[in-house]
């Protein structure tokens, strides 16, 4: 009697799993000496730097600086009170660490009042996850439904409830409640940390650093990086912050 083979599998596929990408709004560019004052008073980003985007006053300049020092800084602005903004300059002229320590209060504070608002409620999947499934299966899981599901819960509809009622600097980013689920230390850190590198780093080198994806770890990963290519950097080297333009 032949011995029966069994039928072959049938080959089966799966549609690849889409990865939400980071969004990257503000980037910090290493410049050189030379190039410091044509971005200061051309704005021609594109032909110097090949990024498209406008200077971002965001850095604290150091207190005490003298006339000559302060010419060396990126659009530095006036200010009565609490520390001078400008668009960068060389690393011994930024207040790096006020800055630091400024943003990690800041989000402290954020956190612990966030913590109130949302008291009771069970934690909340992020965004990343609802936007990764409509990517893998646009048709099948249409953005509106990402949105819709995403917004009912508990947890997201008491921050919007508080943003409802809130106008001003008090409203919570719905962007940062994967952050903020991680813990008041990690949200403070992670802040602490993004005040100084912001969502993207290009090198002296012309290498650009920013994260793998919109999801927490993948910003953890970077924001490692770039912090460690940072603090190895000369004092001298002159740091430049860009908000940048998407098509």
């Amino acid at each position: 009697m032949a011995k029966k083979t069994a039928p072959a599998a049938t080959p089966t596929t799966t549609a690849p799993v889409a990865i939400p990408e980071a969004v990257v709004r503000t980037m910090i560019v290493c410049v050189t000496d030379e190039l410091s004052p044509v971005l200061g008073s051309t704005r021609q980003l594109e032909r110097h730097l090949g990024v498209s985007g406008t200077t971002c006053s965001r850095y604290w300049a150091r207190t005490g600086l003298y006339p000559w020092q302060r010419r060396q800084l990126i659009d530095l602005r006036t200010a009565k009170t609490g520390p001078r903004y400008c668009a960068g300059g060389p690393i011994r002229l930024l207040d790096l660490a006020g800055m630091r320590h400024g943003a990690y209060v800041g989000a402290s504070v954020r956190h612990a009042h966030w913590d109130r608002v949302v008291a009771g409620t069970k934690a909340a999947t992020p965004w990343p996850v609802f936007l990764q499934r409509h990517l893998s299966d646009p048709s099948g899981y249409p953005m509106d439904t990402a949105t819709a599901e995403f917004h009912r819960q508990p947890r997201v509809q008491a921050m919007r409830m508080h943003n409802a009622a809130t106008h001003g600097p008090g409203q919570l980013d719905l962007g940062d409640l994967e952050m903020l689920q991680a813990g008041a230390s990690a949200y403070a850190n992670y802040h602490a940390l993004w005040a100084l590198c912001t969502d993207a780093f290009l090198t002296e080198s012309g290498d650009r650093m920013q994260p793998a994806s919109a999801f927490f770890a993948d910003r953890i990963t970077y924001l490692e990086q770039a912090a460690r290519h940072l603090d190895s950097l000369d004092e001298s080297q002159r740091l430049f912050a860009v908000d940048l333009h998407h098509a």
